[in-house]
Formats: structure tokens, sequence, C-alpha cells
């Protein structure tokens, strides 16, 4: 008798395969950048302008030669409140109506009636897919010279964004303790209220601080569009070609959000590692205080009254604006233009996103913090990449606009640049901030068997980076589609370009043909990214 023993056989590893979906979406990304920078006019004629040259030098020049004399500075901090005030007010209203819309389009209140989240959701797509800037100029046709303007178009977007991002906090919380209400005969706002609140309270009001940074470059923007505050002297300055006080004033900008962000990123990391003793954070507990009389201080600065709202005049005014918006112009003329502006913003974004992720992945680990010791100037290095990423994004893009039309000629590419000039200050930023989230451990292996750091960095830090830096930048592509028509307000072509024509004839029939246009297109960019973003996962 013949003994046979069983031996183990070890299976066979699946054979690795490409994500063909994977494949198909960066050949089709490839196809329309190519479509995007050949409608820019980058294969076909000249782009650069050479006469402007020496107007670059100067405004370059006086970067080390900002205007520091008293009465200018006294100018920019009297500015600089009027801005603060600005993005305080924007960001309270935002997050009361945020907190109202997140009742009306979370998954929980609407529970398995999945039609009237859908159009609960679709509501919130109109405010949110208009710019500020954009919402400022509708504004001030009704209210005037009112700071309300600025207020209400921080507010009306900001709250549409706020109530999504709340609803997702709120639903994607533990549900086990609002089930266990819901079986005892809690009410479904009372089971929400107990049992999915506090557990996402940390998130919310990490993302309220998230708000009120982002309220301060949104302040600066509409300044640019005559709310007045930081923006408006820098544009001042800008068009009276006086560089030393452009300087100043992009300075005075960069400290505010310096401060800004460094106020917000210690509240997010105060709620990420609370006290372990289970006390009351004091410092969370004196930020809110101070946010408080922050709000406080910054109605009384600007005189807020809620008169003005509901005034005879307003009323009478928006009334007329409502009239003459609708029904929308459809002759084929403002048709065929609104689709060719459509273009023009979709390849300024397409652009404007490519030299910003480029940008990011070649800054982003030099940009980086150490993890370990590391010398004097790699640190200094570091910090002043960051330094630079600031002054990047803490600028507005239609300033960077006008900058590179001193070495560009009027087009698409320049306002394409310079939006991925700004855009990149953000990229980069997040960029870098993932990196330093990554385990650290496989870089260090590499080093210690010898490889060089640009190739430790290149097989232990870029492969997990990639998927959420191009997450990144996909959901920066839908902010740069709005950015985008930013720009063309103030002339770099695209739906902003028409917009701003409309605007200035009192067409509003084909302004509200123009703005529905914005919308669709947002919509559908938010669709495409959202389904990208699915096949990276």
């Amino acid at each position: 008798m013949t003994l046979e023993l069983d031996r183990q056989v070890r299976p066979a590893a699946p054979p690795l395969r490409r994500d063909r979906r994977r494949w198909a979406w960066g050949l089709g990304a490839a196809g329309v950048l190519a479509w995007s920078l050949a409608g820019a006019g980058l294969f076909s004629g000249d782009v650069f302008n050479p006469g402007g040259t020496a107007q670059f030098g100067r405004f370059a020049a006086a970067a080390l030669d900002p205007a520091v004399d008293a009465a200018f500075l006294g100018v920019l901090a009297r500015s600089a409140l009027v801005t603060v005030a600005h993005a305080a007010a924007g960001t309270a209203l935002a997050l009361a109506l945020g907190a109202a819309g997140a009742v009306l389009v979370s998954r929980t209140t609407w529970g398995r009636r999945r039609a009237g989240w859908l159009a609960a959701r679709g509501v919130l797509a109109v405010p949110r897919g208009l710019h500020e800037a954009v919402w400022g100029l509708l504004l001030v046709n009704v209210l005037g010279l009112d700071p309300w303007v600025a207020v209400l178009a921080i507010g009306l977007p900001y709250g549409a964004v706020t109530a999504k991002v709340f609803a997702d906090l709120v639903d994607e919380a533990p549900r086990g303790a609002y089930r266990a209400l819901r079986a005892a005969g809690a009410g479904r706002t009372s089971a929400a209220l107990y049992g999915l609140l506090p557990p996402a309270a940390g998130g919310l009001l990490s993302y309220a601080f998230y708000r009120l940074e982002c309220a301060v470059r949104s302040a600066v923007v509409l300044g640019m569009v005559g709310a007045g505050g930081l923006g408006y002297e820098l544009a001042l300055s800008f068009a009276s070609l006086r560089w030393e006080q452009v300087w100043s004033a992009v300075y005075a900008l960069s400290l505010l959000c310096l401060a800004a962000e460094v106020a917000g990123r210690g509240v997010r990391r105060r709620l990420a590692a609370p006290p372990s003793s289970g006390r009351r954070d004091r410092v969370l507990a004196a930020a809110v205080a101070g946010t408080v009389v922050l709000l406080a201080w910054a109605c009384w600065y600007l005189a807020l009254s809620p008169a003005s709202l509901v005034s005879d005049r307003t009323v009478t005014q928006l009334a007329h604006v409502l009239r003459a918006a609708w029904p929308p112009a459809t002759d084929g003329g403002l048709l065929r233009a609104v689709a060719a502006s459509a273009v023009d913003t979709v390849q300024v974004s397409v652009i404007a996103i490519a030299v910003a992720l480029l940008g990011a992945v070649l800054l982003a680990g030099p940009a980086a913090r150490p993890a370990g010791r590391s010398s004097p100037g790699r640190r200094g290095a570091g910090a002043l990449l960051r330094g630079g990423l600031l002054l990047l994004r803490a600028v507005p893009a239609p300033v960077w606009a006008l900058v590179l039309l001193f070495l560009l000629l009027p087009g698409v590419l320049p306002g394409a640049l310079a939006l991925g000039v700004h855009t990149l200050g953000v990229l980069g930023r997040l960029a870098a901030e993932t990196t330093e989230e990554l385990d650290s451990r496989p870089r260090a292996a590499l080093a210690a068997l010898g490889a060089r750091p640009a190739a430790a960095w290149l097989y232990a830090v870029l492969p997990r980076a990639a998927g959420p830096v191009l997450a990144h930048a996909l959901y920066r592509w839908e902010v740069a589609v709005r950015d985008t028509v930013l720009i063309g307000l103030l002339g770099a072509g695209g739906l902003g370009a028409l917009l701003a024509s409309e605007l200035a004839t009192f067409d509003w029939a084909a302004v509200t043909t123009v703005l529905v246009a914005v919308v669709v297109l947002t919509w559908a960019v938010d669709v495409v990214s959202d389904r990208a973003r699915a096949a990276l996962r």
C-alpha cells in the first residue's frame, strides 16, 4: 500500500492587473488638458508680451521696498478691520444657514424618501454654484452700497456649502445611540439632538473655524469688486501702479491669512487631541467665546441694521430685478456666446488645476515639515516654501492675472496661469500636509539601505500620497470653476466676462441665462469630479 502525503499547496497569488478605469480617466485627463492648452493658443501664435518686462521688473523690485509710511499703514489697518468684520459676520450667517439647511438635506431627516433628499440637495446647488463675487454684484443692485452686501455674499454660498458638510458629518456619526433612542420611543428630532449631535460636535466646530479662514480670503475678493477692506486698497494701488503700496497690501493680506490659519489649525488640533482628564478644554472654550465677541464687534463695527433688508427701497428694487430677470433670454446669439464662454471657462479651470497639481507634487516634499531630526538648512527651506505658498493663496487670483499680463498677451492663458498660481498655494499646502501625515518608516527604511533622499521620496512617499493629492486636486477643480468666473468678471474671459457685460447693460434676462449656465456647469464638474474620485478609491 502506498501512502500519499498530502502537501499543503500554497495558493498562487492573483495576477496584478491594471485598473482600466484609472487608465481611462488618466488618458481622458491628458486629452482634455491638450485640448485646453490648444484652446488657450499655446500651440499657435505668440503668447508672450516683450513690452511688459520692464514694468514687471519694477513690480518685482518693489517687493523689497514696500510702503511703510505711517499714513498708508493706518489705511491698511482700518481696511483690515473691515475685512475681518465682513469675514466674521459672513461666517456667522453661513453657520446659522448651514445649521438650518443641514436639517433639510440630512439623510436622517428624510429616511428612505430618497426623492425628497435629492430635491433638497439640488436646491443647495444653486447658491453653491455662484462665486461670492457674483453674489456681491447681484446684491449691490438690490441693496446698494450697504455693508449687508458683503455679509450676504459670503453667508449665502458658504451657508449652502456648510449645510451639505454639516449634514454629511451628522449622517456619518456613529448611530448606536440614535437607534437606541428611537427604539425607546424618542422622536427623530430628539434622537438626532441627543444621539448624533454630540459625537459630531467636534467635526462641526472644526469645520466652523475652517469656514472662518476661508471667509477672510473671500472678504478680500469682495473688496476688489467694491466692498471695501484690504481687497479694495490692493486694487486701488494696483490701478495707480503704486507697486510699493501693492506689496504692503500683499504682506498685510498674508499676515491676516496666516493669523486665521494658525488660529484655525490650533483649534482643529485641540479637537483632534482633547485633554485626557475629561474636563472641559479651556482653550477651546476661550476660542468659542472669543469668536462670539468677534461677531458682536463685527455687527457693531459694520453698523448692520436688519431694517435695511426689508426697507421699501429694497423690496421695490428686488421685485423689479426679479420681474426683469424672468423668463431667461433664449435668443440664439446669446446661447452661442454662453456655449463659447463655457468652453473657455472649462479650459481655464483645467489648465489651472494642471499647473497647481504639477507644482504641488514638486513642492510637497520640500514644503512638508520633517518627521524627525533635520538640518537647519532643511527646516529653513521648508519654512520659506510654506511662506511662499501662503503668499500665493493669500493674493487673489485676479491680482496674479494682472501681474501675468505684464509678461503674456491678453487671452485665456494669463487667467488660467493666474488661477493655477493661486490654486497652487492651496493645493501645495494640502499636499504637504498629506505628506506629513504619512507613516515615515518606509522612507526611513529605504534611507537606511542607502537610498538617496529623492529616491526614497519617489518610492516610499509618492505612491501613497498620489491618491489623496489627486482627490484634493479634483475637489479644487470644482472650486476653480467658480474662481474662473471671478477672474472673468475682471476681464479674463469665460462666463464671468459675459456675465459682467450683461450686468453692465442691466439685461437681467440675459443675466439669468448666464447664471443658469454657471450653475449647470458647476454641477456637471461636480459630477465628473465625484466619478473620478470614485475611480481613485
